[in-house]
């Protein structure tokens, strides 16, 4: 039943609130929320309203803005945590076809997972490259905007009533082994392997706002642009494009693409189903 006590939402009104909002936190922390897609940033603010048990977005905002747990929550809200253990196993099967063989020309590898939510994606990449034989000459940069979750991603741990899912994932993925190698049970979740963590580095890193920090062979970049509105699509391809080696590959997921994008003349592509581009330009 709704809450009688909230008032009519006037379309005007709420608009001033969320550009306020988000301005008011880019301002005081520097998450730049200001370009993604309207609907969703709007849909997950009111989730967070309720949450706080408060009744405006202007509450909302003046929460946040004295309280940096509240911040952490809204985050935890506004960014996106779908993710599992080798979700779209054609994405990986196909990596694992035709990718690899070009990264095993490479002396060293570096591997960026851009928006790496809590890490199963990581992780994903992790297994398939130590089954090539390429992990022990790979480095992996896992980064997502909001702290907490990359704090998640460290602990490698998950639920152990996902693992009958990641495990069909992985199977379907091309996976060598028995999945169960790779972790092992705790209570009610799963510890991963602390090997395959000891060639990946998390880090908090804002598509929005922050600069290419290195040059890699591959990036992933998957369900992530789904969200941002037009201006920050291009910013972030912009930043993917320039930290992307020459003949670098770049994967994006089922439901973005490079085409439409100012860089897209710069790539060619690797299968067009699996959204994997290789730059050449």
């Amino acid at each position: 039943m709704a809450d009688e006590r909230r008032p009519v939402r006037r379309r005007d009104v709420e608009a001033v609130e969320l550009d306020l909002l988000a301005e008011g936190i880019h301002e005081a922390y520097g998450f730049d929320f200001r370009q993604y897609s309207r609907p969703s940033f709007q849909r997950r603010v009111w989730r967070r309203v309720d949450a706080e048990g408060l009744h405006t977005i202007t509450g909302l905002l003046e929460r946040v803005l004295h309280d940096p747990d509240a911040l952490q929550r809204l985050l935890t809200e506004l960014s996106i945590n779908v993710s599992a253990m080798f979700r779209d196993p054609g994405f990986f099967r196909v990596f694992r076809e035709k990718v690899v063989p070009q990264l095993r020309t490479y002396p060293f590898l570096r591997v960026w997972n851009a928006g790496c939510a809590t890490g199963e994606e990581t992780l994903s990449v992790a297994i398939l490259l130590k089954e090539t034989g390429l992990y022990d000459r790979t480095r992996i940069y896992a980064t997502d905007m909001n702290e907490a979750t990359v704090n998640q991603a460290r602990t490698r741990a998950y639920p152990i009533a996902k693992m009958r899912e990641y495990t069909a994932n992985y199977i379907a993925a091309g996976g060598t082994r028995s999945f169960s190698e790779y972790y092992v049970a705790d209570g009610e979740r799963v510890v991963f392997q602390p090997s395959l963590a000891d060639n990946i580095v998390f880090a908090q890193h804002n598509l929005a706002t922050d600069r290419s920090f290195n040059e890699f062979h591959v990036i992933m970049c998957r369900n992530v642009m789904i969200y941002f509105n037009r201006d920050l699509h291009e910013r972030v391809h912009a930043l993917l494009y320039d930290s992307l080696a020459h003949f670098g590959v770049l994967g994006l997921g089922a439901r973005e693409s490079i085409d439409f994008s100012g860089h897209s003349a710069a790539y060619e592509t690797v299968d067009e189903d699996e959204r994997l581009y290789r730059k050449i330009a």
